[in-house]
């Protein structure tokens, strides 16, 4: 067996929602999507197959992800791009995208460049290949070194949060990215057992820091606290935030951004976002034509309520049980 070949069978990922996405994605202009969170290229697999008129910009930080969707992609020839970054640098990666049509085209006389994009995908969280990698570090099932990092080639590793930031420090990470109760007893329990150099070592000093009473629901009590070292390491919970703007900005008209969210604060943020996006608060006089006041909005909510996984699907993939996706359809101009 080639190692590409053993890459691509370690890096087996379901993914959640993926006939929501696939109908989700089906009205959208002729183009391109972005699936900012390629992972196993499984959305992305689904979305090329359904819809002909779609290509896939995939882009992962993960290197690992990068290769395994490279491989799977190549079928469909040039409607799936495959690019290692960050899903934040999402108008970086629409220029490479541009400059690669343009040779493209200047090889075979065409003039088509992408003005703006169909579609968005964010398919937010760690999967489930990163998960079952004890080398990754992302889980407490696994020991494993502290590390947590999307991208493995840079970044500080979660060991250096854990065994560096004070007491302050990790008691406001566990308690705003993990919404951790424990977070302060959790915080001194860590800082009393330095060094912490295994994910076999944290997942023992959280649960001897959680009261036995609080232990025994609420599933693992390590849960909580790997969340919130995952979210600070990766940043993840920042760069959501850039990327919305950019993402809705990018769209053309009647283009739609897609995001599945799995905890509390991703989906206050993109909830929030689209709310914002789709409120009527324009001020113009009645009857003035286009808005100028820049109040109108600038997306509608398909649905305006997020969807849900399907008990079906749940019994076949748990990790859908927590998963909430939105969707918000583009009506201005792109810029």
């Amino acid at each position: 067996m080639s190692d590409a070949d053993d890459s691509s069978r370690s890096f087996r990922h379901v993914p959640v929602l993926r006939d929501e996405v696939v109908a989700a994605l089906a009205p959208v202009p002729p183009g391109w999507v972005v699936d900012g969170t390629l992972g196993g290229a499984g959305h992305a697999t689904a979305i090329l197959e359904a819809h002909p008129h779609l290509s896939v910009l995939g882009l992962d930080r993960d290197p690992l992800a990068v290769q395994v969707a490279t491989e799977r992609l190549a079928r469909f020839g040039d409607r799936a791009l495959v690019v290692h970054t960050r899903f934040d640098r999402i108008a970086d990666a629409m220029g490479l995208l541009r400059r690669n049509r343009t040779t493209d085209d200047a090889a075979t006389g065409t003039d088509e460049l992408p003005s703006g994009l169909s579609g968005v995908l964010l398919d937010l969280g760690v999967s489930s290949p990163q998960l079952d990698r004890a080398d990754r570090g992302f889980s407490y099932r696994n020991s494993g070194p502290l590390d947590m990092r999307m991208d493995p080639t840079s970044g500080r590793p979660a060991s250096d949060v854990v065994n560096e930031a004070d007491h302050g420090e990790l008691v406001r990470i566990l308690r705003r990215f993990g919404d951790e109760r424990h977070a302060d007893r959790i915080a001194r329990a860590i800082i009393q057992a330095r060094p912490v150099t295994s994910t076999e070592q944290l997942a023992e000093i959280v649960r001897d820091a959680i009261p036995a009473a609080a232990r025994r629901t609420g599933g693992h009590p390590a849960t909580r606290t790997f969340q919130a070292l995952r979210i600070e390491v990766n940043d993840e919970l920042a760069q959501l935030e850039a990327v919305l703007g950019d993402a809705l900005d990018l769209l053309v008209p009647g283009g739609r951004l897609a995001v599945i969210t799995y905890h509390s604060g991703e989906d206050r943020i993109v909830a929030r976002r689209f709310r914002d996006a789709a409120a009527d608060d324009c001020v113009c006089p009645p009857g003035s034509g286009t808005c100028r006041c820049g109040g109108a909005p600038s997306v509608r909510l398909v649905p305006r309520k997020a969807v849900t996984a399907t008990e079906d699907e749940i019994a076949t993939n748990p990790r859908a049980r927590s998963a909430r996706l939105r969707v918000a359809e583009q009506l201005g101009e792109a810029s």
